[in-house]
């Protein structure tokens, strides 16, 4: 069963909020990261992207670069940009985009609770992306950005958030890519304990998006519990910072490829190849967007085509042979066009949902891609259905909207 507890967050002060607030870290570049903190010096950038404080093309892994990070959060603490609240509370993050609101809890997930399963994974992550990340918990004693976790639909705890977010936020902004943020503070004691016992219910937490980052923040736990002698199960970094959201309010958005060539074939014989596997349907020059599960969207030669998969070349009883991503894959990408690897094949890239399928054939029209492929979205029952049968996701596979805006409130380990 879940076990969470409140804590002490450190946050800005209302009228800092909209300066401090950033994108998460792995959402842009450094050189973004730059040109948005610009004459900005209370940004989070300067603690989760510090590398932006030093010349540009520094490496972002050099090691004063990870030193920088842990000078600027001691200086926004000394300076009052973040500041410690005095009690351990729970805190709701509500977020609203194209008029749909969902509300999640921010609270202190268990790094056993990681490291024995029940909080769920479905991708692998990267050793060191991995590295990066524990490097810049350990080194700041906190979880500075929190992860995005989904919880199977709890009716009792949706009533408690629905009563909480009545009253008047803490805070309550727009940010600039047109992202409603809502924040409340939970300092009642009695709401406190109800929240706790409810989670103390659910059998699993879910990792929605943010996998480097549990990974990362589990491990730091779990080292400093076998470094200290003195080890009682009690002490902070046994905790690590999520947002929790009940699942049936998450949305999951397409996550697109683009490719570069056509492994040798001319376009007419690479549609010839594929009708080998599906229906393929001329849609003309107006963008065609994927209708169900099992059909695509290619974007080739300035037109755009339907392609239905054939009954029997995808299995349906399969968590994983269900999944488009899947289907694309290995009939389309690996099969006719030669690509086996999703994470290194330099030939492939991806587009998550939010740029839509202007971008992709933005991506062709330039001459940089020659074709693009759309897929129907993954739904969170199959995330969950994979994630309970221990399977994992295909890379790339997929793209939450809206990302969490980090900075609202911060993790101390200690």
């Amino acid at each position: 069963m879940a076990k969470i507890k409140p804590f002490k967050g450190i946050r800005p002060p209302k009228n800092y909020v909209t300066k401090v607030a950033s994108r998460p870290y792995d959402v842009l570049s450094s050189e973004e990261a730059r040109a948005e903190a610009a004459g900005n010096e209370k940004s989070l950038y300067h603690i989760i992207k510090p590398e932006i404080d030093f010349p540009a093309g520094k490496d972002e892994h050099d090691p004063d670069v990870y030193d920088k990070a842990v000078e600027n959060f001691k200086r926004f603490k000394e300076k009052g940009w973040l500041v410690q609240d005095e009690k351990e509370n729970y805190y709701v993050y509500a977020q609203t985009m194209n008029g749909r609101t969902q509300y999640g809890l921010v609270v202190c997930s268990y790094v056993n609770d990681y490291m024995t399963g029940l909080i769920k994974k479905h991708e692998l992550t990267r050793k060191d992306k991995e590295e990066d990340r524990m490097k810049h918990v350990r080194i700041n004693n906190a979880n500075i950005e929190p992860v995005f976790f989904a919880y199977p639909d709890n009716p009792a705890l949706e009533a408690t958030v629905s009563e909480i977010v009545k009253q008047t936020p803490e805070y309550d902004f727009v940010s600039s890519d047109g992202i409603g943020h809502h924040f409340w503070v939970i300092s009642d004691e009695a709401v406190i304990q109800k929240i706790t016992e409810l989670f103390a219910k659910i059998p699993y937490l879910y990792i929605a998006d943010g996998h480097h980052r549990s990974a990362a923040a589990a491990l730091v736990g779990a080292g400093k519990a076998k470094q200290n002698p003195y080890h009682t199960g009690k002490e902070e970094y046994n905790y690590f910072m999520a947002v929790c959201f009940p699942a049936n309010q998450l949305k999951i958005m397409d996550y697109n490829r683009v490719v570069k060539d056509l492994n040798g074939l001319t376009p007419d014989e690479f549609l010839v190849k594929l009708s080998a596997d599906f229906q393929v349907t001329d849609q003309g020059e107006a963008i065609y967007h994927p209708q169900k599960l099992h059909n695509f969207s290619l974007y080739l030669g300035g037109h755009w085509y339907s392609l239905d998969a054939k009954p029997g070349t995808y299995n349906d009883n399969d968590p994983i042979g269900v999944l488009d991503v899947t289907i694309s894959s290995n009939l389309i990408l690996d099969k006719i066009l030669g690509i086996k690897d999703l994470r290194t094949d330099k030939r492939v890239d991806f587009v998550g949902g939010l740029r839509g399928l202007e971008e992709l054939k933005r991506r062709v029209d330039s001459g940089e891609m020659l074709a693009a492929l759309a897929l129907y979205p993954v739904s969170m029952k199959q995330l969950i259905d994979i994630a309970d049968t221990g399977n994992i996701m295909p890379p790339k596979t997929t793209w939450f909207e809206p990302k969490l805006r980090s900075g609202l409130v911060i993790h101390e380990l200690s």
